[in-house]
């Protein structure tokens, strides 16, 4: 028998909410049914279903080199396993939230969806995603596999509701040839600096001294969100960092530890050893005109296709009292059906663990495994650059669960911007941000 649910009405009020908060161009609806079998338009992958198999639907946000890399491990899925076929659904990022929201309301979700652990304070609370405890039990899954650090993102109350693909984390890029001419490149091919605020400016200062005035020693924009994964990392390596709301829910960010990470930051800008009015930054590495990079992992694929790119790739800088850096993660959830189907829920679980027990294949998208067997594996480890940088698992610092957060961090984005600008300090951009917060999150 199948089991019905319906969709509590504050549910239902939150996801129309969520619609209408969308951008208008985002979302022209859903070209698939969800728990159905038809890939619909976007970027189709898993070829056609034989019979006799379950179909389920999976719907991903990737697209590129993600794309591709997602799209061979669905194929190679469907010509190992003799039960289950996969259809893929890959929207563009910047419509997939919106079209899943669409689908949601309208009882039309997929049997399996990509969710960002930044995105489940949207879903989960609502209803919306199914618990994995009892599933999880039944397809005998076992939760110790994972990466505790990332398990931990995709649990509320208690409860799993997903199962985490991957961490993507904030790293350090670097450019071999720059911090050999400035004589910061140790014989193992790491960066040498003291782990100190005062050591990492040094390193840069020697790198400014020594390469062409058009190679910035580091590479950020002075727009959007780069500075503040820089700050949120810094931030977190503090003791008694981190901490963004107090136990009442309001904003707690105006705090010592957060100016000072804040302060260091902002005297990378104004020394100019961020160079002034970087839009690209991944593209000026990509063209050897940036020493070092702070960027998510994602980046791996697309430096290493560079040819003459004489790269390496390492954690965020530790400045400060313990490792720490910005972080999100793809995770497989099951979205709630007003009709649940046991098959297909038991097929997409399948599907999911088999994803994260081949993660290795995942990791080539540069990605850090969630599961602790891959990572530990020769196959892992043998893969440049990935084993340099996969113990950022360990220590990524989530954003905090706020059904409001994203648009929390964009606001406190244009504060950050108007510090950046030189129309405002630390201190005052902490005080808005603080305030902004609060407003933004109706406290």
């Amino acid at each position: 028998m199948r089991k019905r649910n319906l969709f509590k009405p504050a549910a239902l009020a939150l996801t129309l909410m969520l619609l209408l908060s969308a951008c208008a161009g985002g979302g022209a609806g859903t070209s698939g049914s969800g728990g159905g079998t038809t890939a619909g338009t976007g970027g189709e992958g898993g070829g056609d279903a034989p019979a006799g198999k379950t179909t389920i639907s999976f719907w991903t946000p990737f697209s590129g080199g993600d794309g591709e890399f997602m799209t061979q491990m669905i194929e190679k899925f469907n010509a190992e396993n003799q039960e289950i076929h996969v259809e893929q659904l890959a929207n563009p990022a910047g419509d997939y939230y919106t079209k899943l929201q669409t689908s949601l309301a309208s009882d039309q979700a997929p049997d399996l969806m990509v969710l960002h652990s930044s995105r489940m304070p949207q879903f989960v609370p609502a209803g919306f995603v199914t618990p994995l405890d009892d599933l999880a039990a039944e397809s005998q899954l076992d939760w110790g596999e994972f990466n505790p650090t990332i398990l931990e993102s995709t649990i509320y109350e208690d409860k799993h509701y997903s199962i985490p693909l991957d961490t993507h984390a904030i790293v350090m890029y670097y450019n071999k040839d720059h911090l050999e001419k400035a004589g910061v490149l140790g014989e193992d091919g790491k960066p040498v600096f003291d782990q100190t605020p005062e050591g990492f400016t040094e390193f840069l200062t020697k790198i400014k001294a020594a390469v062409p005035a058009d190679v910035a020693p580091l590479a950020q924009p002075d727009v959007r969100t780069d500075s503040y994964w820089m700050f949120w990392g810094f931030y977190n390596q503090l003791t008694d960092g981190g901490k963004f709301y107090d136990e009442s829910g309001k904003a707690a960010l105006n705090n010592p530890q957060a100016l000072e990470a804040l302060e260091y930051v902002n005297s990378l800008y104004t020394s100019k050893l961020i160079p002034p009015k970087i839009n690209d930054a991944v593209k000026l590495f990509q063209d050897k005109r940036a020493a070092v990079l702070t960027t998510g992992v994602w980046s791996t694929g697309a430096f290493e296709s560079v040819d003459g790119l004489n790269f390496g790739a390492v954690p965020m800088p530790q400045i400060y009292d313990q490792p720490a850096t910005w972080g999100d993660s793809h995770t497989l959830a099951l979205p709630k059906h007003g009709t649940e189907d046991p098959v297909k829920q038991k097929a997409a679980l399948t599907f999911a663990k088999w994803l994260a027990d081949n993660g290795e294949l995942w990791a080539k998208a540069g990605h850090i495994p969630s599961v602790t067997r891959v990572l530990e594996s020769q196959a892992f480890k043998d893969m440049p650059y990935r084993s340099d940088y996969a113990a950022s698992a360990d220590f990524v610092k989530y954003w905090p669960r706020n059904e409001k957060q994203g648009q929390i961090n964009d606001n406190v984005i244009k504060e950050f911007e108007k510090m950046m600008a030189g129309k405002q300090d630390p201190k005052t951009t902490l005080e808005k941000a603080n305030a902004v917060i609060d407003k933004t999150s109706g406290k």
